[in-house]
């Protein structure tokens, strides 16, 4: 709605950020935050402020209320006033602000609630520094009074407004799924809820609604989707938190292009609202072409940088290091980038940093300028080498060499330093890709498997017959959505035979008692007659992020947790007392209950 037309209340008419000059000679009563005073000789003006933002009001010498004189000379920062008067044309407009035409010239004011000195500013100029985050964290409050992550919050509520309209539209049901579940493992640790009426015995907390709306198809609900809550016990950073929401969608009788193009609608949809360019259809890229292409699953594709693989051309080359590496069955692969020998040492240096930040223990590189070629290689190359490896003059490329386990992450880095080095013009500004048939499994680094995506991944009907022969070489009807080098989303068709996914649990190590045991439940509906079914999971936290350009969740999240899994404004988590975990029938076995956690960055 917008700010005009928001109900008037018996605090005031309307929001002070939708007043324009054709209010003027209104009456009005506005109520807010004081951003700031001036006292300019017995003549005051106000910036009253509230979420829509700033309107001047002045109170002139002519004034006979000595009561509202006297609030006024005592007004801080952030105190809570109600003010009355009319609208007139401010004498000088302020070009900078929407309401810069006109001023409130108040006739009575009123200090709802005082406020203590700010410990954060919560306005500042566009040359001041934010406060530590750390600071800003401990004084939520303040800080969610700024306008940008007030902006970035509004977004995400227009956001969720459109995505449920549009799920409506297209006949999807929303229900709401338990948040007290059963443990189950989905390829993070579970946030574990003591029973008190069960000693012993403890729930999970959801990672995601996966079981649960798969049983919703089983149920006949056919389409399902919810602004799910999910939690994860994990490591947090920029872009992940121990809680947050998602866009949860399932439906029955489906294919992939059925799910694709419903979230591609979405996209636009919600591109519309954010003003972010989401052209259908987005592109598809196969995993195995991501990963040999770009050295990621979720591959920046606003640049056109590739890595090639130089291993042939690189074969004659009598260099120990590319010799042992190709004979212990690794490849050579890189970069040429056009141009880029006009990059310093330095800068070169950093783009080194950046793959050994992702896991190689460095890079081989060569430039050619129109005197000489040098570089790391330069001199294990020869005319043949230069020639086959197009390597022209003013050209730059960078190699690693080993298994691709490795160098795929180094060159996916690689690829993003050099671009950013040599500020490489963008092809688009809002890359949207599909990187579809992920691996069912993945190696486990202990002799198994492990699941790809989870466990209820509906394997590739090409590749069946490899299940038993060759399950890491097995394709999964999975696809994720990328934008701008960021995984968005993530989803599947599912099994929904029975046989089939005991199979596939079998093969990720489980026992016949354990497969009972963990999923026996869902087994149990899936042989109750299961439709063909699929869905995916959009992270709305992290959508808002990539909308608005934030560098961290945090900042599109009203009250976050830290790095260090803590939230600062409320202090938790916190200890309790032992009588408590006594009726939990937990006992604590951790440090001194005395003793403080360290500070912990944020």
């Amino acid at each position: 709605m917008p700010e005009q037309e928001i109900e008037r209340t018996a605090f005031r008419t309307r929001l002070v950020g939708g007043v324009r000059g054709a209010d003027v000679g209104s009456r009005m009563r506005l109520a807010g935050w004081v951003h700031r005073r001036r006292d300019l000789g017995g003549v005051y003006f106000v910036d009253l402020r509230d979420r829509s933002g700033l309107l001047q009001v002045s109170l002139g010498p002519e004034w006979t209320d000595a009561a509202g004189l006297d609030v006024t000379a005592g007004l801080g920062a952030e105190d809570v006033v109600v003010v009355e008067g009319t609208i007139r044309a401010r004498p000088e407009a302020n070009p900078e602000l929407p309401t810069g035409e006109v001023e409130l010239r108040a006739e009575r004011i009123e200090r709802l609630s005082r406020a203590r000195t700010p410990e954060i500013p919560v306005y500042r100029s566009p040359e001041e520094e934010l406060p530590s985050e750390e600071l800003r964290l401990r004084h939520r409050v303040l800080d969610l009074r700024r306008p940008e992550l007030q902006r970035a919050l509004r977004l995400r509520h227009a956001l969720v407004l459109a995505a449920r309209n549009y799920m409506d539209g297209l006949g999807f049901v929303e229900v709401e799924t338990p948040i007290l579940t059963k443990p189950t493992p989905e390829g993070a640790r579970d946030f574990l809820v003591p029973s008190r009426v069960h000693n012993g015995e403890f729930f999970a907390l959801p990672q995601s609604p996966q079981i649960y709306k798969q049983l919703l198809m089983v149920s006949g609900f056919d389409r399902y989707f919810q602004i799910a809550r999910c939690f994860r016990d994990e490591d947090l950073r920029a872009d992940r938190q121990p809680e947050f929401t998602q866009i949860d969608v399932e439906a029955s009788f489906v294919e992939v292009d059925d799910i694709l193009r419903w979230m591609e609608g979405l996209m636009a949809c919600l591109g519309e609202v954010a003003g972010i360019d989401a052209p259908t259809p987005f592109p598809r890229i196969t995993w195995a072409e991501a990963m040999e292409q770009y050295g990621s699953d979720r591959p920046d594709l606003r640049f056109a940088l590739k890595i090639q693989d130089w291993t042939e051309a690189t074969r004659g080359v009598d260099f120990r290091i590319v010799r042992s590496a190709v004979e212990a069955g690794g490849r050579v692969r890189g970069v040429h980038v056009r141009g880029g020998a006009r990059l310093s040492r330095r800068e070169i240096e950093g783009v080194e940093a950046a793959a050994k930040a992702a896991g190689a223990p460095g890079l081989l590189w060569a430039k050619r300028t129109e005197e000489t070629t040098s570089g790391t290689i330069s001199k294990f190359l020869g005319s043949k080498e230069l020639e086959t490896l197009a390597l022209a003059v003013g050209d730059l490329v960078f190699m690693a060499v080993g298994a691709d386990v490795v160098t795929s992450p180094a060159l996916s880095a690689t690829r993003s330093a050099a671009a950013e080095a040599m500020a490489l013009p963008l092809e688009r500004e809002h890359a949207w890709a599909w990187v579809v048939d992920f691996p069912v499994f993945e190696d486990d680094g202990k002799g198994g498997l492990a699941a790809g995506h989870h466990p209820f991944v509906m394997p590739h009907p090409d590749d069946l017959d490899l299940l038993d022969a060759d399950p890491l070489k097995v394709r999964g009807l999975a696809y994720d959505l990328v934008y701008n080098g960021s995984e968005l989303g993530s989803g599947s068709i599912r099994i929904h035979e029975p046989d089939l996914q005991r199979r596939v649990l079998g093969l990720l190590g489980l026992s016949d008692e354990a497969i009972e045991r963990k999923f026996g439940f869902l087994l149990e509906a899936l042989g109750a007659g299961a439709p063909p079914h699929g869905g995916v999971a959009l992270g709305m936290d992290r959508i808002v992020q990539r909308f608005v350009g934030a560098a961290s969740l945090r900042d599109v999240v009203a009250f976050p947790k830290t790095t260090a899994a803590r939230a600062l404004f409320e202090g938790a988590p916190t200890r309790v007392d032992d009588s408590e975990l006594v009726e939990l029938g937990i006992r604590n076995v951790g440090a001194d209950p005395a003793s403080e956690p360290d500070q912990e960055s944020v």
